[in-house]
């Protein structure tokens, strides 16, 4: 009886090709980064008014017109969702964790529009959105020449506004520029700073509608 041939075991015959090797090693290695690493949490902040109880007290007598604030412009460089910082004479650097909640030129109007509400004690001050263009006795536009942040040192700001009294087309401008100084590290601080910015100019517009 003749016997079948049995073949020759070959260790190689069980051996890992090269890409198979490979293409261990790179789900090791995604399996090592998905373990260590993590994403960065994004952080969103929004602009918000400060109280004037002073100003407010002085004119809540007379709460007699309606102001409307206009969309306001903004520098191309900060009209951005995330935090544009100054971190040298002629260097910014854009943060991409720290953002907006939303755009600028929508948070600076609206801020302005409440400052001036409790400014000049009247509830009828609204943003052009929320007003739907409807007519008022004062319009007030909002040009942002400068909106500088500096975290832990100060801010800076500076806007160029119009107020405009009713279909006569009156006007009175001005320029505003302020520096506050933050004091403190952290961007709750920096956000709190430019509250206090808009702040002030708010009550050289609101000086100006009650002239």
């Amino acid at each position: 009886m003749s016997g079948a041939s049995i073949p020759e075991f070959s260790p190689a015959l069980f051996l890992p090709t090269a890409s198979v090797v490979r293409l261990a090693l790179a789900v090791a290695l995604l399996a090592v980064l998905a373990g260590c690493g993590s994403v960065p949490t994004e952080n969103f902040y929004t602009l918000s008014a400060v109280a004037a109880p002073e100003r407010a007290a002085a004119v809540n007598a007379v709460p007699g017109f309606a102001v409307i604030v206009d969309a306001a412009t903004v520098p191309e460089l900060v009209d951005r969702p995330q935090f544009v910082v100054s971190v040298g004479d002629s260097r910014v650097s854009v943060l991409e964790q720290q953002r907006w909640a939303e755009p600028l030129k929508t948070q600076i109007s609206r801020v302005v529009a409440m400052n001036l509400a409790r400014s000049l004690g009247t509830p009828r001050v609204s943003t052009n959105l929320q007003a739907g263009g409807s007519d008022a006795d004062y319009r007030v536009t909002l040009d942002v020449q400068r909106f500088d942040s500096r975290p832990g040192d100060a801010v800076a700001m500076e806007i160029l506004w119009t107020v405009r009294r009713g279909a006569a087309a009156e006007a009175k401008s001005g320029r505003s520029a302020v520096e506050e100084k933050i004091g403190t590290e952290g961007y709750d601080a920096l956000v709190a700073a430019h509250n206090r910015a808009l702040a002030t100019i708010s009550r050289e517009i609101a000086a100006a509608i009650q002239k």
